[in-house]
């Protein structure tokens, strides 16, 4: 059976080196690429791929995010986040999200395809470089406490608000872009400032690289 898989990263040259990997695989076939998060979503749902490989920080609208809004559709893709960080909170907020890989993307190109055949056959998958038990107890022990994420405090409009604020996109550019006027979107954004407990811009974009919601210029 061939495996239908969506490559989603802002970089055209590691979607690039993904296909030349994924392609020499003979039930591997690739239907689609994005290079922001409203787009990996777009795709995902017209073209209903086995396994999104998900970047976890684009343009647009993070690749948690992303993961989040396909994670509640019907009969949802597998997804694999691709990722610079090998700390056990971001794999949490992967897995929260309904990803059910992680790679670390400095090895993704050796183990991305056992990875997409492990979750095609219903498990999850971790980049060996993380300790696979340790990363289970992490998820289940926070899991069980209840433990949230500062993110989990903002609905997921304000969310998409948060991403493109931080872009540096204005108020008008986000309203075109979500079908908001731009007050609304100035509402948004002072709710969001204060349900994050940040006074100013400045903070705002520091809580969006410690979150991965943007990468540090």
């Amino acid at each position: 059976m061939t495996v239908r898989l969506l490559i989603a990263d802002d970089h055209a040259v590691v979607r690039e080196g993904l296909r030349l990997i994924l392609t020499a695989q003979r039930d591997f076939e690739v239907v689609g690429e994005a290079a922001t998060g409203r787009e990996a979503v777009e795709l995902a749902q017209r073209l209903k791929p086995d396994v999104v490989l998900m970047d976890i920080s684009m343009p647009e609208l993070s690749g948690l995010d992303a993961t989040l809004a396909l994670a509640t559709d019907d009969g949802p893709p597998r997804i694999i986040v691709l990722s610079m960080h090998a700390s056990s909170e971001y794999v949490f907020e992967a897995f929260r999200a309904g990803a059910r890989g992680y790679l670390v993307k400095e090895s993704a190109g050796r183990e991305v395809v056992e990875a997409i055949r492990e979750v095609c056959r219903g498990r999850r998958y971790v980049s060996p470089r993380i300790a696979g038990g340790v990363i289970e107890d992490y998820v289940r022990a926070r899991a069980d406490a209840g433990a949230k994420s500062p993110l989990e405090r903002l609905s997921a409009r304000e969310r998409q608000v948060l991403q493109l604020v931080v872009e540096g996109r204005s108020s008008a550019e986000i309203g075109r872009l979500i079908n908001l006027s731009p007050k609304t979107v100035e509402t948004y954004r002072s709710r969001l400032m204060r349900k994050l407990g940040v006074e100013n811009l400045a903070h705002l974009v520091r809580f969006a690289i410690e979150h991965s919601l943007t990468k540090p210029e």
